[in-house]
């Protein structure tokens, strides 16, 4: 049902479900796979219903475990504000802490922000920053979504699911199934064992020396913004443009910036 205040559709069941475990325990009845199959199905229809018109993407990506008044945090509402006034649409996972804070700085300077959240036992709610959310069963479709519509990644410090979302992305970019999309890191200190041990896969011959251009190590908003700046909006010829207004006769609901960047090839109707 789509949610009373944003028009976003909802997949969230009252009460975590472990259908992602069941249908990664072995083979089962014919007739359950297909069930699993249609479930997943109708949650990337879903995904892609509510995502369709949220315009070119930066997803940040960073743990949910920082509270308000940790410095990670007050770094990734920066970053959310900067993304924002680049004319990208945030993109987090939805739920608290760096997402919270990402989501929080794209609302305060008048840029769209969205939300893809995970049903988890614990931790994962959604935040209150969010324009448009939606909540996914399943792991794989929510980080479809997250790369689908995305320009650009940026990773804050986290723990395994930052580094398994930032790592999906690289290997998705490494084996060109995605365009070479920029990725910036922030905070050098947190991630120096990370970029050590890269460089030793360098070393070991096990991933190409060039496979490191396709990251930014940065502390720096205004070198991240930039890396950002040349090689999405210029490198993929994205424009500011101004959308028209909806008409909410036919079910559409408003975005909260009128003006975004887009592809040029992207005509709005």
């Amino acid at each position: 049902m789509p949610h009373p205040e944003t028009g976003s559709e909802e997949i969230q069941p009252p009460h975590p479900q472990p259908e992602e475990r069941f249908f990664l325990e072995g083979p089962r009845s014919r007739r359950r796979e297909l069930y699993s199959v249609l479930t997943i199905l109708w949650e990337l229809v879903k995904g892609f219903r509510v995502l369709h018109f949220v315009g070119p993407c930066v997803t940040v990506f960073g743990s949910a475990r920082f509270s308000e008044d940790h410095p990670f945090y007050e770094l990734a509402r920066v970053a959310g504000q900067r993304l924002a006034r680049l004319g990208f649409t945030v993109m987090t996972g939805g739920g608290p802490g760096i997402m919270e804070a990402a989501n929080r700085g794209a609302r305060e300077a008048g840029g769209t922000s969205i939300g893809c959240n995970i049903v988890l036992p614990q931790e994962q709610k959604l935040n209150a920053y969010l324009d448009r959310r939606i909540t996914f069963k399943y792991f794989f479709v929510r980080k479809v979504m997250l790369v689908k519509y995305s320009y650009a990644f940026v990773v804050m410090p986290g723990g395994v699911g930052t580094m398994d979302e930032l790592f999906e992305a690289l290997t998705l970019i490494q084996t060109k199934k995605i365009d070479s999309f920029p990725v910036v890191i922030f905070g050098t200190e947190y991630w120096k064992p990370l970029l050590d041990l890269l460089k030793q896969m360098v070393t070991e011959g096990t991933i190409s020396e060039s496979d490191l251009d396709l990251l930014l190590f940065t502390d720096s908003m205004d070198d991240g913004m930039a890396h950002i700046e040349k090689h999405a909006i210029e490198q993929f010829g994205l424009i500011r443009r101004k959308y028209p207004r909806v008409s909410p006769r036919l079910g559409e609901h408003p975005a909260r910036r009128t003006e975004k960047v887009s592809k040029a090839s992207d005509a709005p109707s």
